[in-house]
């Protein structure tokens, strides 16, 4: 697997790891507390009319907690600018409404988060903005979909929940070529697997809920871009909307990212050993998982991961009903949406996180069971899945 991402020199000289641990981390100089106070404020007191302390006035516009959060997130992935919002959609939302207007067009992926479907379809939608959808595993199915008013083109990868890998590398070409920006959901990977800045993207989004923050207490969202001025667009409408991430929740994300490398390490190890048995077990009919040497998108995700996620889809014999089913037997893996957590969770995406897109081109197979592979011991959720398939 590539490790070229996660190069040294794409980190002011400094590894990943230190990184993580040290970018927007300062020690506070009132103090010396090492780890950045939670800034709980609304507003600053000015030195002077028009005076501002530091550039802060008000906690919408900025806050010392978030901008810690955000410095950490620009160095992570290798970005000029990062903005930290209440949640993954509320970045999402901000970002659509700075780079689109009525009339534009939006390549999306057939295999997308319910949420980020739903945002386009019921949303934006509304607004004019058109949206096709395209298998972004296959440059030439992205560019088939391009209209003369194309101005985005989103990929996920890996993708939710069928794990499709898509080559940012080969799709930012495409986008170069149509004047379109290229957005890349990285919240299945995280900066620590994979970088798409570096592979030519214009936007990273994520969901700090998931990986970053790491331990399934905190919802917040992301974007990182490499050119400055998109930056400064984004950062306005940031203020104008509103729906930034709050101090505690910064902070909270912060705490998970110091982590992120070494859950990561686990997540992919764990995850590979479950991949693996489910592709041996008679019960399951297929594995989705981009570790797999049979996964189509096998090599494209070695050339551009660290290593493979912690994220794993299977279908079972015996359609939804039997997904289902092994979904409520399970013991150890607990029965929820979302996912990046230390903990293994199991869910139906049909019935649950992907109910939304029912009906649609992006309708998930109904005997599709999505796991969330922890960081337990990799016996013991080998042996709850063993029992849950029954």
């Amino acid at each position: 697997m590539s490790d070229t991402h996660n190069s040294q020199n794409a980190h002011g000289g400094h590894g990943f790891e230190t990184v993580a641990i040290h970018a927007g981390n300062t020690a506070d100089p009132l103090t010396g507390a090492v780890v950045p106070p939670i800034y709980q404020v609304s507003t600053y007191k000015q030195d002077g009319v028009g005076g501002l302390r530091g550039g802060y006035e008000y906690s919408r516009s900025a806050n010392p907690t978030r901008t810690a959060l955000e410095e950490n997130l620009a160095a992570l992935e290798g970005g000029r600018r990062g903005l930290a919002f209440a949640s993954g959609l509320a970045a999402e939302d901000c970002l659509l409404r700075t780079l689109l207007s009525p009339g534009d067009h939006v390549v999306i992926p057939n295999d997308a988060y319910g949420g980020t479907f739903r945002l386009f379809a019921k949303v934006v939608s509304r607004w004019g903005v058109e949206w096709s959808v395209a298998d972004t595993s296959d440059p030439a199915s992205v560019r088939a979909a391009l209209t003369p008013k194309t101005k985005v083109i989103w990929v996920e990868t890996p993708s939710n929940p069928l794990l499709g890998i898509t080559d940012i590398a080969a799709v930012a070409q495409v986008a170069r070529e149509a004047g379109a920006r290229l957005v890349v959901d990285n919240t299945f990977a995280s900066p620590y697997l994979q970088q798409p800045l570096a592979l030519g993207a214009d936007v990273v989004v994520h969901s700090l809920t998931k990986y970053m923050g790491g331990h399934s207490d905190v919802v917040g969202g992301a974007l990182i871009v490499a050119d400055p001025a998109l930056g400064e667009e984004l950062a306005y409408h940031q203020n104008a909307m509103g729906a930034v991430a709050g101090p505690m929740d910064a902070w909270l994300v912060l705490r998970g990212i110091k982590t992120l490398p070494v859950r990561m390490d686990r997540h992919s190890e764990n995850a590979t050993r479950v991949a693996d048995m489910l592709s041996r077990h008679a019960r399951v009919t297929r594995v989705l998982y981009p570790g797999l040497p049979e996964h189509p998108g096998h090599e494209v995700a070695a050339k551009q991961m660290k290593a493979f996620g912690g994220m794993v889809s299977f279908q079972v014999e015996g359609g939804e009903e039997a997904a289902v089913a092994v979904c409520d037997r399970a013991k150890l893996f607990t029965l929820g949406e979302s996912l990046g957590g230390v903990e293994s969770l199991i869910e139906h995406p049909g019935r649950m996180t992907h109910a939304s897109v029912a009906g649609s081109a992006l309708e998930v197979p109904s005997d599709l069971v999505r796991l969330s592979v922890g960081i337990e011991s990799a016996d013991d959720l080998l042996a709850d899945l063993q029992q849950a398939l029954g």
